[in-house]
């Protein structure tokens, strides 16, 4: 036998050997490169990724049927798309659609809230043995944040559910924003605090903290310290009015709405201009329909509706749009059928809508579809690593790099998730 094929072989090999024990991809393909992997992304220097909680439902939101008994009723309205129509319940979003591409063929095997959350930002299934990095905190690993100073990862409105940063290191986990109205809380100094005695409690604790980590060869205590060294420069920094929505103009408060998921989004919209990389706004409402599905709809759909299209709107005047990745994303859809017992909605993994818009990919586009009652997927389906990796590639990150846990495992940003290329304009 030939060195090429004992190559091939022992190449094919280790390949299969690290699915079938890693569930991951070790090598890239013979003919793959990073440039051939990224030829197209990268337009994207900040993602505002907006989480709907509790599974939105996909045909009471942006995958209607017309005229089909499953609506329970709601009509669906043009856009400013052609060819495409939403809900009645989004006039607002329905202005903005020609910034939007929509992704109706998502499709899961997680019913369940917790593991499609999971999913969703991770790319990978819930384990006891392991805790993957969300998305963000691979961006910054990868990638950093633009402003040396911001965190490069935030999490506005999170729920314990959110993985942070999994294995990695403490200081890629989302900086957790509890009260977005409320600016960063405890980021300045005590009353009886003086800058000087300060810095000297600061030395201390470095100098301290620096002989300790030089003798504890364990990176989370390294990543303790980092931690500490950069909320210090961030309370001494300019950057930290960013949090302070206070400072917009009534009007623009207004328009995003006084709200938490309005205020998530216009501080999200505030630190995108300062430079931050990847930002996360859960949406306030719980989207888990089991009961009254009409009713709940028409209570919760306002004001999101209002704040996803007033932040579409915003970033678009800003000259924003063209290099932020505006997501929008659940852990799963709804069932076609309305309970006759609860008039409500079961979990439906089975196919649901995400979006996306701005960053370069296509505007007004649909792709995918589900069948004539939003049950199955039927044409292009898309898995959550599928969209995770799509995100990423519009981000420039190298899909390949593998990192590795602490115990050595190997792994990959989306998994074995493959870019959706038709979504790139």
């Amino acid at each position: 036998m030939s060195s090429i094929h004992k190559g091939i072989n022992r190449r094919c090999f280790i390949e299969r050997f690290a699915k079938a024990v890693f569930g991951v991809s070790l090598l890239p393909p013979l003919n793959a490169t990073h440039a051939n992997q990224n030829k197209v992304g990268g337009r994207a220097k900040s993602v505002i990724f907006l989480y709907m909680r509790g599974g939105m439902s996909h045909i009471d939101t942006f995958d209607p049927k017309p005229g089909k008994p499953e609506m329970g009723g709601v009509n669906v309205i043009k856009t400013s798309a052609d060819g495409i129509q939403v809900s009645e319940w989004f006039p607002q979003m329905a202005k903005q659609m020609h910034h939007v591409s929509l992704v109706r063929s998502m499709t899961s095997t997680q019913g369940i809230h917790d593991r499609g959350t999971y999913l969703a930002h991770t790319s990978y299934f819930m384990t006891s043995t392991i805790t993957h990095p969300s998305l963000g905190s691979w961006a910054v690993k990868q990638i950093g944040s633009s402003n040396p100073v911001l965190p490069g990862n935030i999490l506005i409105n999170g729920s314990p559910q959110h993985p942070r940063s999994g294995y990695m290191p403490t200081q890629l986990a989302p900086l957790p924003i509890v009260d977005p109205g409320a600016g960063l809380q405890n980021s300045s100094l005590p009353s009886k605090v003086t800058m000087s005695d300060s810095k000297r409690r600061a030395s201390l604790a470095q100098m301290i903290g620096g002989q300790f980590v030089q003798q504890t060869p364990h990176r989370d205590a390294a990543a303790y310290l980092k931690v500490q060294q950069d909320a210090i420069a961030l309370m001494k920094s300019e950057d930290l009015k960013v949090f302070d929505i206070s400072r917009e103009d009534k009007k623009t408060q207004a328009a995003y709405g006084t709200h938490t998921f309005g205020k998530g989004c216009l501080l999200a919209r505030r630190l995108v201009e300062s430079g931050a990389r990847f930002i996360e706004v859960e949406d306030a409402h719980n989207w888990d329909t089991h009961n009254d599905q009409l009713k709940t709809m028409e209570n919760m759909t306002p004001s999101t509706d209002q704040t996803m299209a007033a932040l579409l709107e915003d970033l678009h005047q800003r000259g924003l749009l063209s290099s932020t990745l505006v997501v929008m994303a659940t852990e799963f859809g709804r069932t076609p059928q309305i309970s006759t017992a609860t008039a409500g909605r079961g979990h439906h993994p089975g196919v649901f809508t995400w979006w996306l818009a701005g960053a370069g990919m296509k505007a007004g586009y649909i792709h995918g579809k589900s069948d004539e009652i939003g049950e199955h997927v039927a044409e292009k389906p898309v898995t959550m690593p599928d969209f995770n990796a799509t995100i990423a590639k519009a981000m420039g990150l190298d899909l390949q790099k593998i990192e590795h846990s602490p115990s050595g495992r190997p792994f990959t940003v989306a998994d074995q998730g493959k870019p959706v290329d038709e979504l790139f304009a």
